[in-house]
């Protein structure tokens, strides 16, 4: 179920990049309302949706604007949101940059599972990707397998070959504690350090939320490079606690730090994703870029409104003979070829429309459509079959229907086409009353949908 905070929480510290002090606070918020940010330091407070389209750089973080406001290194604080399971927030922020506080996303995501509340009456959006995804970003070299998979996994493969760390690899599942990786600290390589300072990027970094990876022997030469560039009062603490070692928290932290990253990025998509994702190199390039290829693939699939696989070689659960023993109707007026699925509350038909059909000679001459009323019959039809599965010795009872609401046609049907017939139950069966939300495919295009109700009525009562 969607979720939210029961209270306001909120943290203060310095933002990695600027170096400037300030607030966030993540408030709670209504359901369906989404992750949004706002900045409560200007004189119009305007909200901006955590979503892919408003990522304004990936230059060592994820950053949003709009117009002029900028809401700098988001993904940490996203990325614990999601593993809190929270998906309704408004997030207050006093400044152009959230806090980086100990470079990882443990304090954010400690509080947030304290406080996190179900809201009962909806249900979280989630997304599950029907079909492997591949994706290469060649401006940053991460490449990236996206899986089917009932729940979201997370495998990241980095490879430092010219430095001690080597290769590492972490795998996340969201069966998991979240824990897990939300104290994974961020990184940097000494041989980074100098182009980094220039560009004004980790005025506010230090080893005390960041690790610092070595790039060799001139490593401490880059450290002390950089301090004096970043003019620090306590470069030599700073060059003291390096010399002596600044442990990893896990073996493979720098793994785990980029599997946080991604969650963080991929939740951009507004949509809590069921996939398993495989990324080598990843970085916040790479996962914007992939978000972005992900994006039109949700709103297809969004719009298909989970449209049923259907296997033309597969044998169908009932073939046409079967649904003679359901339905009365029979040539030239059974409009269902065949049932592919069938369960409790849910049943998938298939209609296959064929130019030997003798409306065509009048609908239309020269410009043969299927009627959209016949659509509706054959919903009708196929939705029969689904009230009928739930009563005994269905060959006693017919159902009428009583209404057809919010009916909408979207695309037209041709001869060849094969409509696919999905009607689902609104509410349990009442009375022998069966109301059904009904909608046809063909392809991947909508091509009439609407609610259907109807009774079912024992032929020996007529």
């Amino acid at each position: 179920m969607q979720s939210t905070v029961d209270q306001p929480i909120t943290w203060k510290g310095v933002g990695l990049h600027s170096g400037k002090e300030t607030t966030v606070t993540v408030a709670p918020a209504v359901a369906d309302f989404g992750v949004k940010f706002k900045r409560v330091d200007r004189e119009v407070e305007k909200l901006l949706i955590a979503d892919i389209k408003y990522v304004s750089s990936t230059d060592r973080s994820t950053d949003l604007s709009r117009g002029e406001d900028v809401i700098g290194t988001v993904e940490h604080l996203l990325a614990a949101i999601w593993g809190a399971g929270i998906t309704n927030a408004e997030i207050q922020l006093d400044g152009d940059e959230l806090p980086i506080l100990d470079g990882s996303a443990g304090p954010f995501f400690k509080n947030l599972q304290k406080h996190s509340v179900e809201q009962e009456a909806k249900h979280t959006k989630d997304w599950f990707v029907e079909e492997i995804i591949t994706f290469d970003d060649p401006e940053s070299g991460a490449s990236y397998i996206v899986m089917p998979h009932d729940e979201l996994v997370v495998d990241v493969i980095l490879s430092y070959d010219n430095y001690d760390i080597g290769g590492q690899h972490a795998s996340y599942s969201e069966s998991q504690d979240f824990g897990d990786i939300a104290e994974a600290r961020t990184f940097v390589l000494t041989s980074e350090l100098e182009e980094l300072c220039k560009r004004d990027l980790i005025k506010g970094g230090s080893l005390d939320n960041a690790v610092l990876i070595s790039s060799g022997e001139s490593a401490v030469q880059e450290l002390e490079r950089a301090l004096a560039l970043l003019d620090r009062p306590d470069k030599d603490e700073i060059l003291a606690q390096f010399k002596s070692g600044h442990q990893l928290k896990y073996s493979n932290e720098l793994a785990r730090h980029k599997a946080l990253d991604l969650i963080g990025d991929i939740s951009l998509l507004g949509y809590r994703l069921k996939a398993k994702i495989i990324a080598k190199k990843p970085g916040h390039t790479g996962n914007a870029a992939l978000v972005k290829h992900l994006k039109p693939l949700l709103q297809k699939s969004v719009k298909l409104k989970g449209k049923p696989k259907y296997d033309p070689s597969a044998t169908p659960l009932h073939d046409v003979l079967d649904i003679q023993g359901f339905l009365p109707h029979r040539y030239p007026f059974l409009l269902v070829d065949k049932i592919i699925e069938l369960t409790d509350n849910r049943v998938v038909g298939i209609k296959n429309v064929t130019f030997n059909e003798g409306l065509f000679q009048g609908h239309f001459p020269g410009n043969p459509v299927f009627p959209g009323v016949l659509q509706m019959e054959a919903m009708a039809q196929t939705g029969g079959i689904l009230a009928l599965h739930n009563v005994e010795n269905p060959s006693e009872w017919d159902t009428y229907f009583l209404k057809m609401d919010n009916v909408k046609f979207k695309n037209k049907v041709f001869p060849g086409d094969t409509l696919i017939l999905k009607l689902e139950l609104l509410a349990p069966i009442r009375r022998g009353i069966v109301q059904m939300q009904g909608t046809a495919y063909v392809g991947d295009k909508i091509v009439s949908e609407g609610e259907l109700t109807a009774q079912i009525v024992n032929r020996n009562t007529l």
